[in-house]
């Protein structure tokens, strides 16, 4: 049995980013840009929220999809593009793949490189949804991480850091029709 050091039983005990959560002027047109541009996956919601909405899925995060009540809560300006500003990011395998996608869906974007050195470059591509949250398209792992001080805090995601997916077609309880919970 492993045993917790003091250090494990002040930290919280939280293993991954699992959603973020964004309202919408109009959830049918946000889904389509999602789903569309991005390649998330619409998902099932719980039969128990009773508010207009949609939950999407893909490379280990969810977003959700909120019908917004108030539009004054949404952002006035949706071509505003200030990387600086706030965003989401995604890690991208292939930028140029990326780039062409938004050019082929009409999205106006920004492109950037951060840092001069090759192996260290990042990519940066900042673009809007539709409801004018920006979203960054990145390259990051180019830049390695160092942290400046208690480097033992960092956790990294284990077998559980996504939600267990059902395939098309299987039982919701039969555990091999799952896809497997893997770290990649």
């Amino acid at each position: 049995m492993e045993q917790k050091n003091k250090s494990d039983e002040s930290r919280p005990p939280l293993m991954a980013l699992n959603h973020v959560s964004r309202l919408c002027r109009d959830v049918k047109k946000s889904l389509e840009f999602y789903t569309k541009v991005l390649g998330f996956v619409e998902t099932e919601r719980p039969a128990s929220l009773d508010f207009d909405g949609a939950w999407l899925f893909n490379y280990g995060v969810g977003i959700h999809l909120v019908q917004a009540k108030d539009e004054e809560k949404l952002p006035s300006n949706t071509d505003h593009l200030d990387p600086m500003d706030n965003h989401i990011s995604f890690q991208c395998e292939d930028m140029e793949a990326l780039e062409k996608r938004l050019k082929e869906v009409d999205v106006k974007y920004i492109k950037r490189t951060v840092g001069e050195q090759e192996d260290a470059a990042i990519d940066q591509l900042f673009f809007n949804d539709p409801d004018g949250f920006m979203v960054e398209i990145c390259n990051c792992e180019n830049l390695e991480l160092k942290p400046r001080d208690s480097a033992d805090a960092i956790r990294l995601p284990g077998d559980r850091h996504a939600p267990p997916v059902s395939l098309p077609g299987s039982s919701d309880h039969a555990d091999d029709t799952r896809l497997p919970q893997t770290n990649s």
